[in-house]
């Protein structure tokens, strides 16, 4: 394998064991810019301007946090090239880590990413692809009780939903080639219909209802009861208010999950991540164009219309339907359901494609379930890590906490972005001779950048959302014990 030293042995690469199958490098550039694309660009767009505006209170601050969390995003992903290319094994940011800061570090990002941020974010966004459906099939409603216990109610959305999780996982344990043609294939569609939405929106000159009235004070900020913002107060707003955008721009990483499986990797890992994250920026930025230029801002919460709502207070904060609505009428409704159902399938295929092969490379390094690191000799695929995080998964979106979850991992989710950018310095002390296929430009400026930025938007989160903040500390912490549970049976062995 290119780029790597034959001492490496410390490296999770899939090795022929009896029954054991072994990776199988079958995706090309589009493919692995299809699983950046694909796993970034989710429900998200539609949904989080809404809140973001109610926090900035500005249309030209509301686009600013678009602005920055994508060049945030797109640094990251340029830092993560260089790692990627160093090391091209499944496992990717789980790798990275373990690598910079040891085993222990490595594990609690695995710990999080299984507990929390990749089956959390699968069940999010399986319940979302279930309520869209609703909006054609009345039965799908989570007033429709299928079954109700004392302190738990099971209804026809989770039902979907846990029917989506199923057929995509079963999907993904036939094998990579058929994950990947889904992938492409929803990916494309999904951007070719995201790109045609902004296309007629920036066209649609004689609907631009919000565009006057926006560029009055469109640079003020104000707080809900419309005082202005300034000063060290702004600027922790500032920080809070990214989070919505930089979560819509999260996943990206989840193609260096799956380096062991990329074709070239070295170059093909580094340019899927550019061409990826920059493609989903842009597409991200000239959305929030069209909701400034079709609706005003500030509204009031429950107004009559969609443009007495506004951005700030969209029904359900669902700023993307608002705006189908004003270029389309009353079929907009459907025609955003019908975006956001092809979206949201497509991201969670790429989501579950690449969670296991991280747990893959926990697994090899005896700190996971043991079968998580066995390849099925017919698939050369993990069935067993896939079919685990299809139930946790699954049992996350029924119970109806997941969206509190994530809530709380956002910060551990920034985290662990720092500390892997930071990795980068590390890695260039501690593996000098290591071959680098790509090196970041601008060394050291672009990852010292993001991680001031990034730990500038973690202390913005500390000071103005402390509980979520703690709480996702806390769930990093709660793998501790786990970590030597499976060191002393590792020993033991």
């Amino acid at each position: 394998m290119g780029g790597c030293n034959p001492g490496d042995s410390q490296i999770s690469i899939a090795i022929n064991e009896g029954n054991t199958g072994s990776f199988t490098r079958a995706l090309g550039l589009l493919d692995a810019t299809a699983v950046v694309v694909g796993s970034m660009i989710g429900s998200g767009i539609f949904i989080v301007s809404a809140e973001t505006a109610r926090h900035v209170g500005s249309p030209g601050w509301l686009l600013m946090c678009w602005v920055l969390a994508g060049l945030l995003t797109v640094l990251g992903a340029l830092c993560y090239s260089e790692l990627a290319a160093m090391y091209p094994h499944a496992g990717g940011q789980y790798v990275f880590l373990r690598e910079a800061y040891g085993k222990l570090a490595g594990f609690l990002y695995g710990w999080t990413l299984f507990t929390v941020i990749q089956c959390g974010t699968i069940a999010a966004v399986a319940v979302a692809f279930a309520k869209f459906l609703g909006v054609f099939v009345p039965w799908v409603s989570n007033t429709n009780v299928l079954l109700a216990l004392s302190f738990w109610k099971f209804t026809s959305v989770q039902l979907v939903a846990v029917a989506l999780i199923a057929l995509l996982t079963a999907i993904n344990c036939r094998g990579v080639h058929t994950a990947k043609f889904i992938q492409t294939t929803f990916t494309v569609t999904k951007v070719g219909a995201l790109a045609a939405l902004i296309l007629f929106g920036l066209l649609s000159f004689d609907k631009f209802n919000g565009l006057k009235v926006n560029l009055i004070d469109f640079w003020q900020p104000h707080d809900l009861s419309g005082a202005p913002l300034g000063g060290v107060s702004f600027l922790a707003v500032l920080a809070l208010s990214m989070v919505g955008a930089l979560f819509s721009c999260d996943a990206w990483n989840n193609i260096t999950f799956a380096g062991e499986e990329v074709k070239d990797a070295e170059k093909v890992l580094p340019r899927s991540l550019a061409i990826g994250t920059i493609l989903v920026v842009l597409l991200y930025l000239l959305a929030n164009v069209v909701y400034i230029f079709l609706l005003p801002l500030h509204g009031v919460a429950g107004g009559a219309t969609v443009l007495e709502r506004g951005i700030a207070f969209a029904a359900e904060d669902r700023v993307g339907t608002a705006a189908a609505e004003i270029m389309f009428g009353p079929a907009g409704q459907g025609i955003m359901a019908v975006a956001i159902m092809i979206s949201t399938f497509g991201c969670n295929n790429g989501l579950i494609l690449s969670g296991p092969r991280a747990y893959y490379a926990m697994a090899r390094d005896g700190l996971f379930f043991k079968k998580a690191g066995i390849l099925d000799v017919k698939t050369n695929v993990p069935v067993f890590g896939l079919l685990l995080q299809g139930i946790w998964a699954s049992m996350l979106a029924t119970s109806g906490t997941y969206s509190n979850l994530l809530e709380y991992v956002v910060f551990a989710a920034l985290l662990f972005y720092v500390l892997t950018v930071g990795a980068v310095f590390i890695l260039r002390r501690k593996e000098k001779d290591r071959p680098r296929p790509y090196r970041v430009p601008g060394y050291p400026v672009m990852p010292a950048f993001y991680i001031l930025f990034g730990s500038a938007v973690l202390i913005g989160q500390i000071w103005l959302s402390p509980q979520y903040s703690g709480a996702g500390l806390l769930i990093i912490l709660s793998g501790l014990p786990a970590y030597f549970l499976w060191r002393r049976k590792q020993e033991s062995d």
